[in-house]
């Protein structure tokens, strides 16, 4: 009884892996993950422990498998591709190159169903998926004032670009004069009327005063 109680801890070691297994490290560090009370591993998976910041769903997904002509089958489209390495044709210990939002659970499942885990904290990953220190109130001046800049430099180029098209097109055409300074001035239209309203004035004082001016001239000369 007393041996049975002792090989207890033993057997649920090797049914359930070791759960007690952690790793920190930082992005650009390398860490060994290890198989821990599996006979005969299969397959390992990862389940981030926030998969918002790496635009994933939660559980598990595979990263890879044990293959039959002793190198492992990495999915191309997973998260760790070019990233992770077996160290041994067994898949029993990896390589992998750490980067940010890595954080998460990795697993290791044996052939009959056993089954290790390894808890790896990348530091620096947080829920909220920002930096240590960063608040909506500084992170505002350092979007604005590239986007001032930006937008400076847009207003200068297209201001040059104007000058220099109105610089290299021709000057445009002259505007023809209005219709009313090519007809002749009033006063020119009475200038040339005159004369015939003068001779027209004579005529009727002609015409007007004949009886008049000889009745007068016979009264003249009787005095």
């Amino acid at each position: 009884m007393a041996l049975l109680l002792q090989l207890l801890p033993l057997l649920l070691s090797r049914a359930q892996g070791d759960p007690g297994a952690s790793l920190d490290g930082r992005p650009g560090d390398r860490v060994n993950l290890s198989c821990v009370g599996v006979s005969h591993p299969i397959r390992w998976a990862w389940a981030p422990s926030f998969p918002a910041c790496k635009g994933l769903s939660k559980g598990r997904r595979p990263i890879l498998w044990a293959s039959s002509s002793g190198i492992p089958t990495v999915p191309p489209l997973q998260t760790f591709a070019g990233r992770l390495r077996s160290l041994d044709p067994g898949i029993r210990r990896l390589e992998l190159l750490l980067s940010a939002g890595d954080s998460g659970t990795f697993f290791c499942r044996g052939r009959h169903e056993d089954e290790s885990r390894t808890v790896l904290h990348v530091l620096g990953d947080r829920a909220d998926c920002r930096a240590p220190g960063t608040t909506p109130a500084s992170v505002y001046p350092q979007l604005l004032i590239p986007l001032l800049g930006a937008g400076l430099l847009l207003g200068l180029g297209a201001f040059g670009a104007v000058w220099w098209q109105r610089r290299r097109s021709p000057p445009p055409p002259l505007r023809p004069l209005p219709r009313f300074a090519l007809s002749p001035p009033h006063s020119s239209i009475r200038e040339s009327g005159a004369p015939e309203a003068s001779k027209g004035g004579g005529a009727q004082d002609s015409r007007g005063l004949g009886p008049g001016a000889g009745k007068g001239w016979g009264m003249g000369r009787g005095w």
